[in-house]
């Protein structure tokens, strides 16, 4: 782990005009590196080069077969570095050691799968009778502004800049400033790609400042942002001001139903990954596990054994996948969802295991289970984005439903049970983006991926995520 890190304009590596930010571990507690910040001069330099880029058609020109095998070299680029790339994510982020190797294989995924898909960016010819040969086609928009969390660095960061490449737009990546290292992967892979200088460009920098600045930059043409719902509303309030389109993902408070008929030894790993994984800071977590009265207490059982089962501990020293849960990013996120179990707990719920901080260095929270939590309380409606499921019963089908549909976010939801015809009702129903039948983040990056409601717009993954990176053009031509 080095101790200084720089941000990548136009080709180079280059300090910033806001200085620096110390890069606290969350496992240990301790500063572990330094890295430049960059100012609004920084933002515009590294717009400049992304436009000029695209201007020059230097991608454009490219057959799209040429431009995607250029997409799927900086995967593998990222494959071949998996073991330089993962310990700094675990030592930056906190998570185990073994999810931080499992996020850059899906980082990677998505540079493999979008540079397939590259030449199937395809236009039609519309009929409009004799004399007229009428056709569309797909432009990339230009300079592509992407806004990344720290909860997942490099597998979002990879999600957008691996689908804006293969369209052919340049981008400009501003990395989080909690977890910002891990990040420069990618100028070394797009280098390593033969990319141009300015076709990838990362730097660093308060969302304030560097994230205020590139989202109401007047040279962008597109902003893909991942994080919470009242700084989405804000960069989209800024692109909006230059009519610029963006893709929003903004979070969710995601309801399992886990009907009397459910495999609920099949559940327990779903438990599992669907909320202890990154110690919950997931925005597709499972936040509220709904369960049918008649199983209620069962689920409570076998999700607190889940719980006291996990192996929590700094995340760089649990490298085996398996039964174990790194830090929280920060002790500012594990404090906030430490309080919002005790707001529960004031306001009537109950801790049936977990719910404090751990009492050793880091941002530790004890994996946590929650019951007697009624809809309209806060946990059960706000994100906590911690290792905090809320387990909750319902009557029948119906409430089931009310329930999962009674937040202000729509991202996935999941139904559990042998009844594909409930299964099918269920999903007809719900409110949500994406919804898991009997395995929890089922699907992968071929399937799309976005919100109703608060969860925001747009769609990421899938073929439909490449629609948000083009723009339609036709073209009409009298002929004869």
């Amino acid at each position: 782990m080095k101790q200084d890190w720089l941000n990548y304009i136009d080709g180079a590596w280059c300090a910033g005009g806001a200085g620096q930010v110390d890069i606290v571990s969350p496992g240990t507690g301790e500063v572990i590196a330094r890295h430049a910040l960059a100012d609004e001069a920084d933002v515009d330099r590294a717009v400049q080069a992304a436009r000029r880029v695209h201007q020059s058609g230097v991608l454009t020109d490219l057959r799209p077969v040429e431009r995607g095998r250029m997409v799927q070299a900086m995967g593998r680029y990222l494959l071949d570095h998996k073991e330089d790339i993962a310990p700094v994510l675990s030592r930056e982020q906190g998570k185990t050691l073994w999810e931080a190797r499992r996020e850059i294989d899906g980082a990677a995924r998505y540079f493999e799968y979008y540079g397939n898909q590259a030449e199937t960016v395809e236009g039609r010819s519309i009929p409009l009778g004799a004399g007229y040969f009428d056709f569309t086609q797909y432009e990339p928009y230009g300079v592509s502004a992407q806004i990344i969390p720290w909860n997942f660095p490099v597998e979002i960061a990879a999600r957008s800049i691996s689908a804006a490449l293969a369209t052919g737009n340049a981008c400009v990546v501003k990395t989080p400033e909690l977890t910002p290292c891990s990040s420069w992967i990618f100028a070394d892979a797009a280098e390593a790609a033969g990319l141009p200088a300015g076709a990838v460009n990362i730097l660093c920098g308060w969302g304030h400042q560097a994230g205020a600045a590139l989202s109401a930059h007047p040279d962008v043409n597109q902003v893909v942002f991942t994080g919470s719902v009242g700084t989405g509303v804000a960069v989209a309030a800024a692109a909006a001001r230059n009519v610029v389109p963006c893709v929003l993902e903004l979070g969710g408070k995601s309801a399992a139903i886990v009907h009397d008929d459910a495999d609920l030894d099949a559940f327990e790993a779903d438990i599992r990954m669907g909320i202890y994984f990154n110690a919950g800071q997931v925005c597709s977590a499972m936040s509220r596990v709904l369960v049918h009265e008649s199983r209620h207490d069962e689920v409570v059982e076998r999700a607190v054994k889940v719980a006291k089962s996990l192996d929590v501990g700094p995340g760089i020293e649990r490298g085996e996948m398996g039964l174990s849960m790194g830090s929280m990013v920060s002790e500012a996120q594990r404090d906030r969802a430490a309080g919002m179990v005790s707001q529960a707990e004031a306001e009537g719920a109950r801790v049936a295991t977990g719910g404090r901080a751990m009492n050793i260095p880091g941002a530790f929270l004890e994996p946590t289970v929650m019951v007697n939590v009624a809809p309209d309380m806060t946990i059960a409606q706000q994100e906590v984005f911690g290792p905090v499921p809320s387990v909750m019963p319902f009557r029948d089908e119906a409430q089931a439903i009310e329930i999962a549909n009674g937040t202000q976010y729509g991202l996935v939801a999941g139904v559990f049970t042998r009844d594909l015809d409930r299964a099918s009702r269920a999903a007809q129903k719900l409110r949500a983006g994406q919804v898991f039948v009997n395995q929890w983040f089922a699907g992968g990056v071929e399937t799309p991926f976005g919100g109703y409601g608060k969860s925001g717009y747009g769609r990421e993954k899938g073929r439909e995520a490449l629609w948000n990176y083009v723009q339609t053009k036709n073209v009409a031509i009298r002929v004869g």
